[in-house]
This record gives structure tokens, C-alpha cells and sequence, in this order.
């Protein structure tokens, strides 16, 4: 069955058990690739076969709307028991009082998830993910191999300097329209996720994590200004363009390294089959670093059935149901270790093992803050500005003023 996911409109699968002495749980998570919701399907297929008193009913919303969804939800106290939110925003779910602290859930559960399977809060876990995905970048030995440049590992990443050199080497062949692929048209949370973590290699920060309230000096810094200048420098340079029309040029062959997620694994695998090479991200001075934490599954404050959500989660990221979710979507790796050793790819000798441990080498979350929304945010237009040629200290500036208000109109996030 082709399932088509039409914007805007909030599509409802229910399935034919039936429902009588059974009671419904609703659960709500975005809309993403078909493969993505055939599995997701299947999941919710899976657990509601394996007993007989509750049946989830799932809504899959457009990505475009789903945070609108959900706020809305939550103030007009409508929100089902289940939602599926992206792992930096539960800080700030938890301080809205929109999702509750997991303490039903088995401890060894929560044992064997890694630390991005998991949402934190003061302390408290508020949600868990059964999947994570990795940063990395995307080329070919062939291409490597052409210009002769060193193969980095995950214990020798390429400094700066290498980095530089490959893009000079595979500039000079002219094979390509650029050599460079940031991805610069996702205006989504892309930008945070995947520039944040180049920008902390180079030194900078989204805040000071010592007490989650500074921005002013770390967001800023001097750092984080160099970061911004080197963007521009290869947008100046035509090492990268700065509005891509799409996100195809790396498979059409326009472009030769990809900054990419593991998400996009099999297409990129698609176009290159074994010529595809999987490297890790540069040290541009303070170490490899790379994004964590995906899309978790909460429980709300307004759940009825507080049992039922907590034993349909605990099923969702048991190690069975990683593994199948893993072995359906190949850029998808299992939060749990002992998950991973169960799968094909992502075992010891797995073909995609190496993205596993980029994110058990490299991983930083992003900062564990409700302000995370704000920072995000404005971090992701200060880019833009920089990308449109505006001088990355005044960027940056005004993202730090703009978030100091939104520190400021809620009181620096303190508890109610």
C-alpha cells in the first residue's frame, strides 16, 4: 500500500481489531519518509497483536505542523497520552508541564538505553527513543584515493588544514559544480543540529552548560565569530553554495563531500554502492564533534492511561522492536548496545557499524535548557545572515540580544 502524507491535514490509521474491552491510547508522532511510517505502522501493528487491553490509534501529522499541533494541543488540554518530539525540545515540554517524568518505567529499561535515547530534565528522564542517527561526511574512495589525500579515522580525524586540502584537491579537478555540501538550504533544525557541532569543534557553544542562563560570551565568542567567518569564506570561495535549489547534488554527482546525516544512508548508498565512503567529521581544533538525540517518545501531563503509555513505551524501544526498526530503515541505529549487536549493520561486523561509533565517539547533545527553542531559533537565523554576507559578529550579537529577552520574558526559565 502507498500511503501519501498530505500536508496539513492530520492522517488517522486505525486498525481492525476490535475495540471492544480494549481502550484506545492515542498517539500522535510526524510525518516522515513511507519506509519511516511503514515501519512505524508496523511497531504499533506489533504491540497491539501482542495483548488485549489496550489499542493505540495513531495520527501522523506533517512535520511543518507538528510543533504548532502540539502547542496548540496542549493549551486547549487536548494532547493525546503518546507524542513523539524531537530529544533537545523536552527540556522545554517539561518545564511547560506538557509531558511527565518516566518513573514508571522499568529501571532496566532505562539501563540499557544510551545517553541520546534518552530526554533530561533536571535530573529526570522525560522520554526515550528507540533509534539515533549520526553526523558524518559523505564521499568516495575513488575520489579519495584520485587526489591522494590520508583516509580519516575515528581515532586521526582530519585537522582543519587536511580538511581544507581535500576540498582545495577535489576543487582543482573540476569535475565538480562545488566540492562542499552543507546543506545549506535546510532552514530546519538542521542548521542547530549539524553547523552547531562544527561551530563547538572550532570552540564555541550555544551557552555557557555550567549554569544554562549565559549566552552573552560563548554564543558570541570569539570562536564562534571565526566559525561564521570560515562559512563565509566558502561561500566567498565557491567551496559551498550558499542556496542549493535541492538536496540531490552529492547522488547527481555535482558535488564531491557531503555533510549529510546517516538518515540519508541509503540513497547515498544507492547512488555509490561500495565506492561510498563514510568519514568521520573534522577537528577544526577542539575535538571531532558530532549531534545526538533524535525523536524520543513522551508520555503527557493529560494522559488517562498512564499504565498504558508506559508499557507501550517500554515495547517501542525494547531491543526486539530496535532491531526490526533498524534492520526496515538502514540509517536508523538502535539506541541500545546490546540492540545494535542484534542487527545486521550496526553489529560489531557490520557494514554501518562505523556510524555507531561516530555517535559513541563523537555524540554531544545539545543543550539541556527550555530555552533550547529560542536558541535554536535564533541561532539558525544568525546563520542565514551569514550566509547572506552580514558580518558574523553582528549576527551572532543579535542572536545573544534576542535570546536574553526571551531569558528575561520567562523569568530565566525557572520552574512555576
Amino acid at each position: 500500500m502507498k500511503l501519501t502524507w498530505t500536508p496539513l491535514i492530520i492522517i488517522s490509521f486505525f486498525f481492525c481489531q476490535p475495540s471492544y474491552a480494549r481502550q484506545d491510547i492515542a498517539l500522535w508522532r510526524h510525518a516522515a519518509s513511507e519506509i519511516e511510517m511503514q515501519s512505524s505502522l508496523g511497531a504499533i501493528k506489533r504491540f497491539n497483536m501482542s495483548q488485549d487491553r489496550w489499542r493505540i490509534v495513531p495520527d501522523f501529522i506533517p512535520e511543518t505542523a507538528y510543533a504548532l499541533s502540539i502547542k496548540a494541543a496542549a493549551q486547549a488540554e487536548i494532547l493525546p497520552c503518546i507524542i513523539e518530539i524531537d530529544q533537545p525540545t523536552v527540556p522545554n515540554f517539561a518545564w511547560n508541564s506538557f509531558i511527565r517524568p518516566l518513573d514508571e518505567m522499568a529501571g532496566d529499561v532505562f539501563d540499557s538505553i544510551n545517553p541520546p535515547g534518552k530526554g533530561v530534565y533536571q535530573g529526570k528522564v522525560y522520554s526515550v527513543g528507540a533509534h539515533d542517527v549520526s553526523l558524518a561526511l559523505f564521499t568516495t574512495k575513488s575520489l579519495m584515493k584520485d587526489v591522494g589525500v590520508r583516509y580519516p579515522t575515528i581515532a586521526k580525524p582530519w585537522d582543519k588544514n587536511e580538511f581544507m586540502a581535500f576540498l582545495d584537491a577535489v576543487k582543482e579537478t573540476g569535475n565538480f559544480t562545488y566540492p562542499f555540501d552543507m546543506q545549506s538550504h535546510n532552514r530546519t533544525e538542521w542548521i542547530p543540529y549539524a553547523w552547531g557541532a562544527l561551530m563547538m569543534s572550532w570552540g564555541a557553544d550555544f551557552i555557557d552548560r555550567r549554569d544554562y542562563l549565559t549566552v552573552d560570551g560563548v554564543l558570541n565568542s570569539k570562536e564562534a565569530i571565526q566559525f561564521g567567518e570560515w562559512i563565509q569564506h566558502l561561500v566567498n570561495e565557491e567551496y559551498i553554495n550558499a542556496s542549493p535549489e535541492n538536496s540531490t547534488a552529492f547522488i547527481d554527482g555535482d558535488i564531491g563531500i557531503q555533510y549529510g546525516g546517516s538518515w540519508a544512508l541509503s540513497d547515498y548508498f544507492g547512488a555509490y554502492k561500495d565506492d561510498l565512503a563514510i568519514l568521520p567529521l573534522p577537528d577544526f581544533g577542539h575535538g571531532t564533534v558530532s549531534g545526538g538525540g533524535s525523536w524520543h517518545w513522551a508520555i503527557t501531563q493529560t494522559c488517562r492511561y498512564p499504565e498504558a503509555a508506559t508499557e507501550i513505551l517500554e515495547f517501542f524501544v525494547s531491543s526486539n522492536e530496535q532491531s526490526i526498526m533498524s534492520a526496515e530503515i538502514s540509517g536508523l541505529f538502535p539506541t541500545s548496545s546490546h540492540a545494535a549487536e542484534a542487527t545486521e549493520d550496526y553489529s560489531k561486523e557490520g557494514k554501518w557499524r562505523i556510524l555507531f561509533e561516530f555517535s559513541k565517539a563523537f555524540a554531544l547533545l545539545r543543550p539541556a535548557t527550555p530555552a533550547y527553542i529560542e536558541i535554536a531559533s535564533n541561532y539558525r537565523k544568525a546563520m542565514i545572515n551569514i550566509l547572506n554576507g552580514m558580518p558574523p559578529e553582528l549576527a551572532l550579537g543579535m542572536a545573544v540580544d534576542s535570546i536574553n529577552v526571551a531569558f528575561e520574558r520567562n523569568q530565566n526559565y525557572r520552574q512555576p
